[in-house]
């Protein structure tokens, strides 16, 4: 009995020892991707490292070459299972009426700083192609589009956004429009990133919740 005990021993603990990474795709972009690696969600770019060491080989719209525990492997687009998003996860954003009767928002887009303006009527973000020169953001690769500005028609680029975050709320894969020439003066922030969280407005003050 004690010899099948020790035998026993020696298989599992072996087993117990070896702890492999959960890693899953679940957004694809030109040169990055979004993983979720043991529950944490990360937007990880080629040459990267991310969560448990997991990197980034190459990326497009139809899968993710990632080197995991020291192998590489290919990934297709997956969803997100993960019981990562809690009661105690839900990020909130508390903004004052700024100059000029607007909402003003410090904020970022594919890892670079940008000062928002929010715009509900704004279908997209948007903004102008000096602003998008200026984030590195290869606007001329998206598909060409007539926008309708305060300013009459405008030549345009529809584009996907990796990320956009203001405070702690983050929202991947973001649609947007770069116009032609200097306007919109500023970032609007519109409903393609707004139609992703919760937001309202309460005595003149602007409250942005992430979702659940």
């Amino acid at each position: 009995m004690l010899r099948l005990l020790t035998l026993f021993a020696l298989i599992l603990f072996p087993v117990l020892g070896f702890t492999q990474t959960i890693v899953q795709v679940v957004g694809l972009f030109p040169n990055a991707a979004v993983v979720v690696v043991d529950g944490e969600r990360r937007l990880v770019k080629v040459g990267e490292v991310g969560p448990a060491g997991v990197q980034v080989i190459r990326a497009d719209s139809k899968g993710a070459r990632l080197k995991v525990d020291g192998m590489e492997r290919d990934y297709e687009l997956g969803r997100d299972y993960s019981s990562a998003a809690s009661v105690n996860s839900v990020k909130r954003l508390v903004i004052a009426k700024g100059l000029g009767g607007h909402y003003w928002l410090a904020g970022s887009v594919n890892g670079n700083n940008v000062q928002f303006m929010l715009d509900t009527g704004a279908t997209s973000v948007a903004m102008n192609e000096n602003e998008a020169k200026r984030i590195g953001l290869n606007y001329q690769s998206g598909s060409p589009v007539t926008a309708s500005t305060a300013n009459g028609q405008a030549r345009g680029w529809q584009v996907r956004l990796a990320e956009v975050k203001v405070g702690e709320i983050k929202v991947l894969g973001v649609d947007a429009v770069v116009l032609e020439g200097d306007s919109p003066t500023e970032v609007l922030l519109g409903m393609s990133f707004l139609s992703h969280i919760r937001w309202r407005v309460e005595q003149d003050a602007l409250i942005l919740e992430s979702k659940m």
